[in-house]
């Protein structure tokens, strides 16, 4: 859920799109609901209204155990060609802070839960899925970066990232609805899956296109089911389009650098520790990473997936899409 703005997810704000999530943002303590939320949970606590959830969600996930669609574990990672993989380094540091982000998916995960608790379809899908496919994604980074570079003190450099990380985060950018905060995922995956869809088009090493081809498509299947139950929900209380694209909006505008260039300057202190200081020497690090994968960034691929929960008719989307795009390229892309 690596949510970079390009800048690109995670978590959220973020989720950052590199919403890599993200992946609002979290807190340590998930009962501490703001008065909003609280209201918006209390709103789904009448049977009646979860009957009709239940309807409208189809089957809901009763498995109690977690079956991931591939596993890093079974991607031989000695075939990794080393030399053209580290002569990408800027690739790497760019792996380093999403691994970082991934890693930490489980905060957020809590959060998103305990909104939806009292539906088992949803929150089963999170706990059961969703957060370990997250997840999976911050060990599979993490393996690629050990085995690339055996002497960067991963475990070191995250923790640093995570005591930092986790103070930053709070549940204020959640959505006063459910339906309105599954728009507001929908945008977060659009992010994380074009981050990696980029990634995997600069990249020439084969292990790692293996990697990130099954992370996007981890992405995409996440996206279409927020898609889902943001329906599910939307069915129960009937917001128009209006109300859809302010939540798509305020998520898209509120989508912010700062968990990447946490994540970011965190790598830096470990990668570099002569630099650790030096803020010119890390911003300029920093504009080298984002322009890297930039010019593979599809605008296209974002808005396409953005408007889907506005369900336009056909004869209108072309005249949002054209400013749907700009706004996308300056958030997303600058």
């Amino acid at each position: 859920m690596f949510f970079f703005t390009w800048g690109l997810e995670l978590p959220v704000r973020m989720p950052s799109l590199f919403q890599i999530s993200g992946p609002g943002r979290v807190t340590l303590n998930c009962n501490q609901y703001h008065v909003g939320h609280a209201e918006a949970a209390n709103r789904y606590s009448d049977p009646a209204l979860l009957s009709r959830e239940a309807s409208f969600g189809g089957k809901m996930q009763t498995d109690t155990q977690t079956v991931l669609p591939w596993r890093i574990e079974d991607i031989d990672l000695s075939r990794i060609d080393r030399s053209r993989a580290a002569a990408s380094e800027d690739l790497l540091l760019l792996l380093c802070a999403a691994s970082f982000i991934e890693s930490g998916s489980d905060l957020y995960t809590r959060n998103l839960s305990a909104f939806f608790d009292g539906d088992p379809e949803v929150s089963g899908w999170l706990n059961l899925h969703w957060e370990h496919e997250e997840l999976q994604h911050g060990r599979a980074l993490k393996a690629y970066i050990n085995h690339v570079w055996p002497e960067f003190d991963w475990d070191l450099a995250f923790k640093s990232f995570f005591d930092e990380y986790s103070k930053t985060c709070s549940l204020d950018a959640f959505e006063k609805t459910r339906a309105l905060e599954m728009v507001a995922r929908c945008v977060v995956e659009t992010g994380t899956a074009t981050l990696y869809r980029a990634i995997n088009e600069c990249s020439g090493e084969p292990v790692l296109k293996e990697i990130t081809d099954n992370i996007r498509s981890d992405e995409v299947r996440h996206y279409k089911y927020f898609l889902k139950f943001f329906k599910k929900y939307n069915q129960i209380e009937g917001n128009g389009r209006l109300a859809v694209l302010g939540a798509l909006l305020r998520r898209v505008m509120e989508i912010k650098n700062e968990d990447s260039e946490i994540a970011l300057r965190h790598v830096f202190a470990v990668r570099y520790p002569a630099q650790a200081r030096n803020t010119a020497y890390t911003r300029e690090k920093t504009v080298r990473v984002n322009a890297l994968v930039r010019r593979h960034l599809s605008a296209d691929m974002c808005v396409k997936m953005l408007l889907k929960p506005l369900d336009l008719p056909a004869k209108i989307q072309p005249s949002v899409h054209y400013p749907l795009a700009k706004l996308t390229q300056h958030v997303f892309f600058r």
